[in-house]
């Protein structure tokens, strides 16, 4: 929605896309970014966005090789010119191998060797069983099944969630896995089934830990919903009064509330992008074991991987966790859509369904009756499934499978990366880029505790008051809004970058993203932005002067 620049005064203007989420103010800044007078001086730079500008390529070719076999699999069977037929599982595995052994030379060939027989000899998978499914499944002619993941899918997805959220520690015990359409789609089913299944009701108090991914406080506000939401802050700073965006433990507290009935967080945090310490961690478990050992958590991570060691509180919290992993940062996949939501064996969410009221039972018996014979031993994993197709389309479910057969070849890939030489190259650009970005703020690179290093939120008034006192930051607040900077570098040199404040964090601060742009645009970031804040300066000590 446009604004009347005519009728309206520049702070009105300002005050308005404060209002609004990020995202959308993000249409304003690109269109002051693009104005008619800048096309031929320089390109915009959107630092706004999180789609990183790599991508996995090696499992990529090993699913465009996969598909030329599985192709040739159907033709084997009938070939009719344009039409073929269904592959069969009998000899499957035997005729992959000639396949490989024939093209060898041919694009990801050696990764989806290496794919099948860490199946066939590591995971003991039938080899039959599993080249099959992987052709079956990129061929794309049948609907997922069973319905929540793909057998051999999951099973290497679980090891990989285990590899990568749990810091490889396989005494945390097993999970179930519900492959879904990214992250975006495990909030939408997440909230829906919780709401749907009285586990959260209209007006319940629930907690989210900020700052945040705009979406997680802004569903629980929707009238469908209606939450009581309390923020835990990440108020946490060093000895020289530096964010560490850590939560303090009188935040976390906070959750010793019964009344609270769910947590949602995401772990590193968006747009910080610091994962929890081991502290906040312990005093976390702490609070909830001992104060409110029913409640309901749900940790994104998609970001856990570009911090060394992650470890998600789905590892130490099993039993009260749903864990949400978007595989989009890490390999490159926004546009693919794939994501996990894993749920422990055991936990607080089928033991909360046994509680509820009776009458509550009844009405949820008649919603899951065309689906089992015992609606009350239905676990929440399924529901989640039944949900995301509204119960009646429930055989339809699924990620595709063509999706699935993706998602394998990336977490194999991941797990058979033995030195984790991707991992250290993704890691390595994020890192790159957030030192050139300070080094043309000329500022010092904050290398925090475990930083992903994905994000960085620099904040404008830490910075004021620290450079150069309070009453400079009394100057900044007289005279304009917080996201004024932001405007001034869409309209002057063409940069795009979000305000933190509509993430919940520290009202004047600003979220670069250093994951998709080249590595020289943060250079370049940094100057404009420094120049920027020199001109806020220059305008303070110009007033001091005239008073």
């Amino acid at each position: 929605m446009a604004i009347d620049y005519q009728r309206e005064t520049k702070r009105d203007k300002e005050k308005y896309y404060e209002g609004i989420s990020p995202f959308e103010f993000k249409n304003e800044l690109i269109r002051l970014a693009q104005g008619p007078d800048k096309k031929a001086v320089r390109a915009m730079l959107n630092a706004g966005r999180g789609n990183p500008n790599w991508i996995a390529a090696t499992p990529r070719d090993a699913f465009f090789t996969l598909g030329h076999f599985a192709v040739t699999e159907s033709r084997r069977v009938w070939d009719d010119g344009d039409l073929a037929g269904k592959p069969e599982k009998h000899g499957i595995y035997e005729r992959f191998i000639a396949y490989a052994h024939l093209h060898e030379d041919q694009p990801g060939n050696d990764l989806l060797r290496r794919v099948v027989e860490y199946g066939v000899k590591e995971k003991q998978f039938d080899p039959d069983a599993f080249v099959h499914e992987l052709v079956d499944g990129i061929i794309g002619d049948n609907y997922p099944v069973p319905d929540r993941m793909l057998v051999h899918a999951e099973q290497i997805a679980h090891d990989y969630v285990v590899q990568e959220m749990c810091d490889k520690d396989s005494s945390v015990g097993h999970f179930h896995l519900f492959a879904v359409e990214g992250a975006t789609a495990a909030m939408c089913y997440l909230f829906d089934c919780l709401r749907e299944n009285y586990l959260l009701n209209r007006g319940d108090k629930v907690a989210v830990m900020v700052p945040i991914f705009p979406p997680y406080v802004e569903i629980p506000h929707l009238a469908r919903y209606d939450f009581d939401v309390v923020e835990i802050r990440a108020l946490g700073v060093d000895d020289l009064g530096d964010h560490t965006w850590q939560y303090p433990d009188e935040e976390l507290d906070k959750l010793k509330d019964p009344a609270i009935q769910a947590l949602f967080l995401v772990n590193p945090s968006n747009p910080p992008s610091v994962a929890m310490n081991k502290a906040s961690v312990q005093h976390l478990i702490d609070v909830v074991t001992s104060h409110n050992p029913n409640l309901m958590i749900i940790s994104d991570d998609v970001y856990g991987t570009f911090v060394e060691h992650y470890r998600s509180i789905m590892a130490d919290l099993t039993y009260n966790t749903v864990g949400v992993y978007s595989f989009s940062k890490y390999f490159g996949v926004t546009g693919w859509r794939l994501g996990v939501v894993a749920i422990h064996e055991r936990n607080v969410f089928d033991d909360r369904l046994r509680s509820i009221s009776e009458d509550k039972k009844a009405i949820l018996k008649s919603r899951y009756a065309s689906i089992t014979r015992d609606p009350e031993n239905f676990h929440f994993v399924d529901r989640i499934v039944a949900d995301s197709r509204q119960v009646a389309l429930n055989h339809t479910a699924g990620l595709s499978t063509p999706q699935q057969v993706q998602l394998t070849l990336f977490c194999a890939f991941a797990l058979l990366d033995r030195e984790n030489k991707y991992k250290k190259l993704t890691q390595d650009i994020c890192q790159r880029r957030m030192k050139l970005l300070y080094d043309g703020l000329e500022l010092p690179w904050p290398k925090l505790s475990h930083d992903a290093d994905y994000y960085t939120e620099f904040d404008l008034e830490d910075w004021a008051i620290q450079r150069y006192g309070t009453e400079f930051m009394s100057f900044l607040r007289e005279h304009y809004e917080p996201i004024d900077i932001l405007l001034r570098l869409a309209e002057k040199s063409s940069i795009v970058l979000l305000n933190g404040g509509g993430f919940y964090g520290p009202t004047w601060s600003i979220r670069v993203s250093l994951a998709n742009l080249n590595d020289d645009a943060y250079a370049t970031i940094g100057k404009a932005l420094h120049n920027t804040l020199k001109e806020y300066v220059e305008e303070w000590q110009q007033q001091e002067k005239k008073q």
